[in-house]
């Protein structure tokens, strides 16, 4: 918890305390169903919570914006920026079931009101549109933009950006980004310029605006 508060200083009492049960149930749910991996669990603060919150230390979200993750999995970056912004719906995908009953259960276990997790591909949701998308490292930058482009709405629900897809990315990402077709439109940030700790150093935030 200690490298989260580093970091902010705007958490409520009640949104602290659905942060500091993060640990002990992703290493419970971790012992069934194994959604972390073994040598991460332990640097759980710092590798899946702040570097989910990079997100929200970029961008705000206004009241009522909906978001959707693309695959989710033990519900990251979903979960904690949940937390942080409580007056937004999220939704969050995976088409592993055994990850989303991990979500369910976690985000039952700590009271989040504004999180629904569902068993599917994202690209199999109809019916819904979205003001943004987030993601981590599921898939390539244009299988991401396939997937969610026609689900984004166009609008702009954060002081920041537009609607769009924002998504975490690692190491080098000049090629997927030229074959993404995307290039002249996609904003990248270092997330180690955000939180400076060596973990991050080849960690990016991709931000694509809905076209």
């Amino acid at each position: 918890m200690d490298i989260i508060l580093k970091y902010f200083d705007d958490f409520s009492e009640k949104q602290l305390g659905q942060l500091q049960q993060l640990e002990a149930l992703y290493k419970e749910w971790n012992e069934k169903i194994n959604v972390i991996s073994r040598k991460d669990i332990d640097a759980l603060y710092e590798k899946h919570v702040l570097h989910s919150l990079a997100i929200a230390a970029m961008c705000g979200f206004d009241k009522g914006t909906q978001v959707v993750d693309i695959g989710t999995g033990g519900g990251f970056p979903g979960i904690p920026l949940a937390i942080y912004f409580p007056e937004v719906e999220f939704l969050l995908t995976d088409s592993i079931g055994k990850k989303i009953k991990v979500v369910q259960e976690v985000a039952a276990a700590i009271g989040l009101q504004n999180v629904t997790a569902v068993h599917s591909r994202v690209e199999e949701i109809k019916g819904r549109t979205f003001d943004y998308a987030v993601s981590r490292a599921v898939a390539p930058l244009a299988e991401l933009w396939n997937w969610i482009n026609a689900a984004i709405r166009k609008g702009q629900k954060s002081d920041e950006f537009p609607n769009g897809l924002i998504c975490l990315k690692g190491g080098d990402l000049t090629k997927e980004i030229n074959e993404s077709g995307l290039k002249k439109v996609v904003q990248a940030w270092s997330v180690h310029d955000i939180f400076p700790e060596p973990f991050f150093e080849e960690k990016f935030l991709i931000y694509v605006p809905k076209l």
